[in-house]
Order: structure tokens, then sequence, then C-alpha cells
């Protein structure tokens, strides 16, 4: 469920805007745009949002400036206590993850998400797809950004480009966790009802927009 690798991100919350922002070599490339990304979610998203792996909280600022109700998920506490601090207090930030996390009260119209929904297995995106379609209404949005692959040879691809440039720290974080491919999550997201589609902002990370039939 992706808390497998929550000893990471434990580690990781202290240096995370750093990275994002393009101080780590090895990952500019996964995180080139990031600022555009953001506002790309964001843009997409309406209405009353979940948020899930809310990290330091980039995502929850750029949907707070829209002016929309966020409904935060976050299993690191060091992460769930830098984004408090960054936000003010101005949100509600629970633990949970992508699979088990409190309902808000109330209708909830966005699901949004960067750079996380990677931390599941295939079995396990296509879980958590299928519980946030009984939910959400027609209508109701899926909006995730994500590292994800046009097809298994593209992914194969760039690991070994990672270990030619010897950005061997990249090359084992995508044989460690569980991207995926364009082809996969599509078939996932109509199977649940969705309309989906894909826009790319850099050679990682696409921009996944599913919309409930």
């Amino acid at each position: 469920m992706g808390r497998e690798f929550l000893n990471i991100f434990e580690d990781w919350a202290e240096q995370y805007d750093s990275s994002v922002y393009g101080h780590d070599e090895e990952y500019k490339e996964v995180f080139a745009r990031y600022e555009e990304i953001l506002q790309g979610t964001a843009n997409a998203a309406f209405g009353n949002v979940i948020e899930f792996g809310v990290g330091t909280g980039n995502l929850t600022t750029k949907l707070l400036e829209k002016g929309l109700n966020v409904y935060g998920i976050e299993p690191s506490k060091p992460m769930r206590d830098l984004a408090l601090e960054k936000l003010d207090n101005k949100v509600s930030i629970e633990d949970g993850d992508f699979l088990n996390f409190p309902l808000p009260e109330g209708q909830v119209d966005s699901i949004v998400s960067t750079y996380a929904f990677h931390h599941l297995t295939d079995l396990e995106k296509e879980e958590a797809v299928a519980k946030y379609g009984k939910f959400l209404q027609p209508g109701g949005k899926i909006i995730f950004a994500d590292t994800m692959f046009e097809n298994e040879q593209s992914f194969i691809d760039t690991i070994e480009q990672a270990k030619q440039r010897q950005f061997n720290n990249l090359a084992e974080d995508l044989q460690r966790e569980y991207y995926t491919t364009i082809p996969v999550l599509r078939a996932i997201l109509e199977k649940h009802g969705f309309d989906v589609t894909f826009n790319r902002y850099n050679h990682f990370v696409w921009l996944l927009n599913a919309t409930k039939k």
C-alpha cells in the first residue's frame, strides 16, 4: 500500500523541497517543469478535494490559491508537520494512504496527487481506483501527476539510460518502486467507469485526468 517506502520519506522530508526544485542532478529531469505540473493538477481540480500524499504541501498551496476546499492525506508524520507549518494550519491533514484513509464529510469532487501513485502495485492501483469510483459522482475527477511510461520498452530504456549516466540512485528507484505504463492505467480507469486523458510534462511525468462517467 506504499507504506513500505515510508522510511525513505521520513528521511527525505527536510530535503524534499530542495530536490523537487532541481538541486539534485539525478532527479532534475524527473522534476522538470515542477511548478507547471503542480499548477496543471490544481487547474484541473474543482470543488471539494482529497489530496493524497500531501508531502510538504506544495500542491496544497496551489489548490488553496484556487479557492478549493482541501482535505489532505499523508502517511509520513515529518511530512505532515512540515506541510502544516508551511500552510499555517489552514487545512486538515490526516494520517492515511491511497487505500486506507478517513473520508471527509460531504461530497468529494476531485481526488488529486503528485509524485506518489507509483508507491502502489498495479493491483493496488486498481483497488484504489475502484474505491474512488464508488464515492465520486458522475463528473467527479481523479487527477494524478506521476512518473509513468508510454510502454514497457520505454520504461526499460529509461532505466538503462540512468545507469549509463551513472545515476545509480535514480536507476535503483525506478527498479524498486511500482512505476507503470499508460496502457495499464488507461485499462484500469476505463474498467471502473472513467474517461481518461494523459498529458506529458517531461520525460518521466504525465498528468492523468480521469472523469467519472
